[in-house]
This record gives structure tokens, C-alpha cells and sequence, in this order.
């Protein structure tokens, strides 16, 4: 609740109580409707309050296929057989544990958890400007396979720790992530076009959805007409279901149209699993033994069972805002918007009609995204194009949720690899677009600094 102006005054010193302004009202229903009051290891995984009793049935069931392990072909479980023959995990909730964010592996024999390497092959896109998939590791390195195939590669990670200083002279590191490989089995991803990524958190993905397009379009500055450095771009990517290019939304370069083309993606890149939008098995020329294997039908996955857990995936609800009405948080909250932060990380977007559920039309959200493009700069690039998006541009990533990844997911690990151990870590790795922006925050004080990493974490 908003607490009363007379007794911040009261408990607030003067230079606190400037900071009053920043208060909103509501602003701590970050999803409007779709916000739940929870900060607890179970505050990513809630359904949005307002949903039909319909849509809380399909919301279960969606829930069951989103956390169940598939199985390989043949098998009695025949709702759920299909896996691979190539995969990186078993269960949409392997890469989303608690509906929550993965983490890359800290050390050489640890397994992924929601991580993968997205590969092709170089200076090569089709027509619509999708990457080239590599003839044989495709378009994602598989590091499992079923019984009787040989999986693709294991893959090895490792940090290189880069220092640097504060404008105050406090020391800081940052860790850049090398990656290499064991067990290839198609000849060396040496000079290939890779990009590691982690498993992003998954709440509000039907808020996002309703933005409408006209927004996108009206946040995007290309050309950079207003002069501030930012120019962001909408990623113009293939519609499976409308046969055409459309903007792009989800996915860290923006590289897919809608939550139904993101869940099948997933399903056929993460898991092997088939459906009406990737019919084909995840098999290449190169990969003979998997051709011959079984598959779970003809999709592994059908229509009305990918559609719940769509519906699932974006009924997924955002938590509340925490300590939002604090000095501290407020104090952060005016240095994230005049250091430039918020000129990218938009705080407050409309959303449209919905097609997925009504609890998310006409609401007023705080995402702290614009769902546009933008050069990170060189430190942060994986040199690897998607569509329009350049080997050196990204997808701003949705803020809210980010202070309860550690209490969900165990880490802070942030940015799209994990490389960022912390929020302040992930600051400083940002370049191109956004490093006015860093330099600012670099050249704070220690208590503005700490006020900021406040104010992300309430979020």
C-alpha cells in the first residue's frame, strides 16, 4: 500500500524525502490484472488471477506437459514418447526450472542447465533472413541423443576474468565466457557462427504478446532521429502461421513472431518433439542411425495439446514489485531514468486486445522493455545474424521478476550467456547503444550505485 506523504516525512531524511516524486500509483502491479503477491520460490510459477475456470483447466494440463519428462520412441506413454532423437533436455521445465530462469555450467563436468549453442554456418541466411543451419549439427548443437544415436558434442565452458575500476577507484571483474567443444561428432564447430544462451524466466509472456505492434513501431528509432544514441529496431522474422515475415518479439534477438511459434521452437529445438509448425525430425544427412529411430507420431505433439501449453506459458503471471515505496528503491529509480537506462529498459507499456486470454487486454503493464533491437557493442556480441538482428544486437530483456531469480533459481547469473554474476556486473558489460548509459552508472558514487542495484532488485 502507498504510504502516507506526512509520514515518509517523518521517517525520511530531507534528501530522501526528494525522492517522493518517483512514487506511482499501482506501480507495484508490475503485470496490472496479471500480478500476484508472491516472493516466494513459487513466484515465477502462478497463473495470472482472472482467468476463466476454462482457462485454469487448460492452464493444469499445460502445467503437466510444460514439467513431464518425454520419452523415447516407442514407449506405453504414448501421450509424451517422441524425445529426440537429438535433445538438450527432456522437459520444458529442464531449461525452466520453476518457470524460472537456466544458468550455464560453472564447471567442465557439470551438465547445462538451460543452456545451449545455437550454431550455423557463416555470413549465410535464406531469403526471410533466417541463419543457415549447419548441414550436420543443424541449427542448435545437441549435446543428448536416444539409445543408439550419438549425440552431437559435449560442450566445455570456461571464463576469462577481465578487470577493471570504478571511476571511484573500487575494482570490479567481469567474466568473459569461452566455449569449446569434446566429442564432435560432424567434424570441428571451429569457425562456425555460435551464440551460448540460457533459458530466460517466463513470466508476463502473455502480457508481451498483447503489446500491439503499433507500439513496437512507434518505440523503434532506426534511424536515430532524436539524437540520443538509441536506435532500436523491430526484427522482422517468418510467421509459421501467417506464410510471412512479421515483427518479432520473443527470444533474445526477437527472433520469433509469437508465444505459439516460441513453445513449438522450443519443442523442436530443445526436445526433439514434432508439431504441425516443425513437422520434420531434428535429423540431418550426416546423422544416418537418426533417421532410422521411431518417432512419437505424425506431429509428436498435436495441436490442442501445444495449445495448452501456450496458454500455460502465457497465463504464467508476474510477480509484485517488492519494497518498491522505500527511499533507497526510489532514489535507484531516478538514477535508472537519468543515467539512460530507461531508454531501452522502457518502464510502463499498454497492452491490446489478447487473443490467448482477456485477463491480459487493456492493461496497463511495467515490464521495463521496449521488445526492440539493440547494438550491445562488442563485448557482448556472439557475431552471429538472425533475421535483421546483427551479430552484435539484442533483444532488451524484460526487467520485472529479475530481483527473484536468486530466491526462484538458486543464482544471479544475467545477460543472455550468464556471464554477469550480479546486476552490476551485468551493467558494465553493456556497450554500443547503451554505453553512455554504463559509463554513467560507472561514474556514480557507491550509495547511487547500490541505489540502483536496489530498484532492479525490487523489481
Amino acid at each position: 500500500m502507498l504510504v502516507p506523504v506526512a509520514l515518509w516525512f517523518s521517517l525520511a531524511s530531507c534528501e530522501e524525502s526528494a525522492f517522493l516524486d518517483e512514487l506511482e500509483i499501482n506501480e507495484q502491479f508490475s503485470g496490472g490484472r496479471a500480478t500476484v503477491f508472491n516472493r516466494s520460490v513459487n513466484a515465477f510459477g502462478l497463473p495470472a488471477p482472472g482467468l476463466t475456470r476454462q482457462e485454469e483447466r487448460l492452464f493444469g494440463v499445460g502445467n503437466s506437459f510444460f514439467n513431464q519428462n518425454w520419452v523415447q520412441s516407442p514407449a506405453s506413454t504414448t501421450a509424451r514418447d517422441g524425445l529426440g532423437p537429438f535433445f538438450n533436455a527432456r522437459s520444458c521445465a529442464s531449461c525452466h526450472f520453476k518457470d524460472g530462469r537456466g544458468r550455464a555450467p560453472e564447471f567442465d563436468a557439470e551438465s547445462p542447465t538451460g543452456f545451449v549453442v545455437r550454431v550455423s554456418l557463416p555470413d549465410q541466411q535464406n531469403a526471410f533472413g533466417a541463419p543457415t543451419a549447419h548441414p550436420g549439427y543443424g541449427g542448435q548443437v545437441q549435446d543428448n541423443a536416444v539409445l543408439g544415436v550419438q549425440k552431437e558434442a559435449t560442450v566445455i565452458l570456461r571464463y576469462e576474468e577481465i578487470p577493471g575500476t570504478y571511476a571511484d577507484g573500487t575494482p570490479y571483474s567481469l567474466r568473459k565466457p569461452m566455449v569449446s567443444f569434446q566429442d564432435e561428432a560432424h567434424g570441428s564447430l571451429d569457425g562456425l557462427d555460435l551464440s551460448p544462451r540460457v533459458a530466460n524466466h517466463m513470466s508476463g509472456m502473455g502480457l508481451l504478446e498483447a503489446v500491439p505492434e503499433s507500439t513496437l513501431y512507434a518505440l523503434a528509432d532506426p534511424d536515430d532521429v532524436d539524437g540520443d544514441g538509441v536506435s532500436g529496431r523491430i526484427n522482422m522474422v517468418w510467421n509459421e502461421q501467417e506464410g510471412r515475415v512479421t515483427p518479432g518479439r520473443f527470444g533474445w534477438k526477437a527472433n520469433q513472431p509469437n508465444l505459439e511459434q516460441q513453445v513449438a521452437s522450443a519443442f523442436h529445438g530443445d526436445i526433439g518433439i514434432t508439431s504441425t509448425a516443425f513437422p520434420d525430425a531434428n535429423c540431418s544427412a550426416e546423422s544416418p542411425d537418426c533417421a532410422e529411430q521411431p518417432n512419437g507420431g505424425d506431429p509428436e505433439i498435436d495441436e490442442d495439446d501445444l495449445g495448452k501449453v501456450v496458454l500455460y506459458s502465457a497465463a504464467l503471471a508476474v510477480p509484485a514489485r517488492r519494497n518498491w515505496e522505500e527511499p533507497q528503491v526510489l532514489r535507484g529509480k531516478r538514477y535508472f531514468r537519468e543515467i539512460g537506462c530507461e531508454s531501452c529498459h522502457v518502464s510502463k507499456l499498454e497492452t491490446g486486445p489478447s487473443g490467448i486470454a482477456d485477463v491480459f487486454s487493456y492493461q496497463t503493464i511495467r515490464p521495463y522493455t521496449d521488445l526492440l533491437l539493440h547494438d550491445m557493442g562488442e563485448g557482448l556480441a556472439d557475431n552471429r545474424s538472425d533475421f535483421l538482428a546483427s551479430g552484435r544486437e539484442w533483444r532488451t530483456p524484460p526487467l520485472w521478476g529479475i530481483g527473484l531469480f536468486k530466491t526462484v533459481n538458486g543464482h544471479t547469473n544475467y545477460l543472455h550467456d550468464g556471464r554477469a554474476r550480479n546486476l552490476a556486473e551485468a551493467i558494465l558489460w553493456h556497450g554500443g547503444e547503451a554505453e553512455a548509459a554504463k559509463e554513467r552508472f560507472r561514474h556514480l558514487d557507491a550509495d547511487e550505485r547500490d541505489a540502483i542495484i536496489a530498484f532492479l532488485e525490487s523489481l
